[in-house]
């Protein structure tokens, strides 16, 4: 069975910055050989692509929305995966999600195979 655990969403002031960490685990689960991703959901609204990177961690793709400001990255000794959020915005609250998957994913959810149980960010204006 493969998890992944989300951890470091908290209330945050506009203009503030987070690190989400994502560190996956699972018998059957290399981590190495996973494109992982960010995706976020707001209430009422569907769940968005943020950010996603490659299993080597040489390729990256983010959402128009948080380019410039979110950086993923990953640490596959450590089968983490990160994103750091600078100059948030109040539109960044949403529940954060991350996600993998073996086969190449795009940017829509059902790409992905796995999915950790959110950790929630809040920006306040």
């Amino acid at each position: 069975q493969v998890q992944l655990v989300e951890s470091g969403g908290r209330l945050v002031q506009a203009g503030g910055s987070l690190r989400l960490s994502c560190t996956a685990s699972g018998r059957t689960f290399t981590f190495s050989d996973n494109a992982m991703a960010w995706f976020r959901q707001a209430p009422g609204k569907e769940r968005e692509f943020v950010a996603r990177i490659t299993p080597t961690g040489a390729a990256t793709t983010y959402a128009d929305s948080v380019k410039g400001r979110f950086t993923i990255s990953r640490e596959n000794a450590n089968n983490t995966v990160y994103l750091q959020m600078n100059s948030l915005n109040p539109e960044d609250t949403a529940v954060y999600y991350c996600a993998a998957a073996f086969l190449a994913p795009g940017t829509t959810p059902r790409g992905y195979e796995y999915w950790g149980q959110g950790t929630q960010v809040t920006v306040s204006s």
